[in-house]
Formats: structure tokens, sequence, C-alpha cells
């Protein structure tokens, strides 16, 4: 089982390299092809959300993206560090729209179908996960 962990500060800026090093990963792990435009649009989603909320409470940290290839699922783990970002500190981002939020896993939920979402005093987590294909891994 290897795992590839990213980290990177709660910028929008860096959702565009997560979503590109998921895709690579989750290729070479062997999720299959018809799939990989899934993987990479709910990473975008997850990590959008991670920022958003990092943003909207006004929080500096990390989101943390962690991609394991187990032996028959690919799983993806987007973690913030906003805990109870729900309510925004003074001097958080103009604008931001708590709605943004729904939408995000509304649209995570639709691409995924094995799904985990926890929150938790410390942030939140996103756990997904996609089959591998047999003949990758036996490759």
């Amino acid at each position: 089982m290897a795992t590839v962990e990213l980290r990177f500060s709660a910028l929008p800026e860096h959702v565009r390299t997560a979503r590109l090093v998921a895709a690579a990963v989750a290729r070479r792990a062997g999720v299959d092809e018809s799939v990989l435009d899934e993987v990479r649009l709910a990473v975008g989603e997850a990590c959008s959300r991670a920022v958003g909320l990092h943003q909207r409470g006004g929080i500096g940290g990390t989101v943390r993206v962690a991609l394991t290839d187990q032996e028959k699922r690919f799983l993806i783990e987007v973690e913030d560090e906003a805990g109870p970002a729900a309510v925004p500190a003074e001097g958080a981002a103009e604008g931001a729209d708590p709605d943004e939020d729904t939408l995000g896993l509304a649209v995570i939920t639709g691409l995924v179908e094995d799904l985990e979402v926890t929150n938790g005093a410390d942030g939140g987590l996103i756990r997904m996960s996609w089959p591998v294909s047999v003949e990758s891994v036996a490759v």
C-alpha cells in the first residue's frame, strides 16, 4: 500500500495542482480511464471546499490530500484544519457564500459512490474511494 501525501496552504491556486496529482496517481494505481475525470473533479471540489472553509473562517493552516493505492481500492482523503468554520471569524473573506459548501458536497456525492464526510473540532475530512482495475494491478 503506497501513499502520496500533499500539503498546501489553503489558497485557491493550489487546487489545480492537487487535481493534477490526484489524476496522475489514480492512473498509476489502476483506476479505470473512464473514471479519471470523476476523480479529478471530486478532488477539485473537496479541495475547493477545504480552501473555502479556511478562508470563510479566517483560518490559516494547510489542506492535506492523501492518495493511497490499496489492494482493490484507490483512496483519497482531503483534510482541512478549519475546525468548526461554519461561523465566519472577523476579517474572514468578504462575500464568502456558505451555500458553496453544500453545493460542493452535492457535487462530490454525485461523483463518488464510496464517500464519507466527517467534521470535528480540529477540522473536516472527506474520504473517497474508487475501485482499481484488476488488470492494471497485475501489470
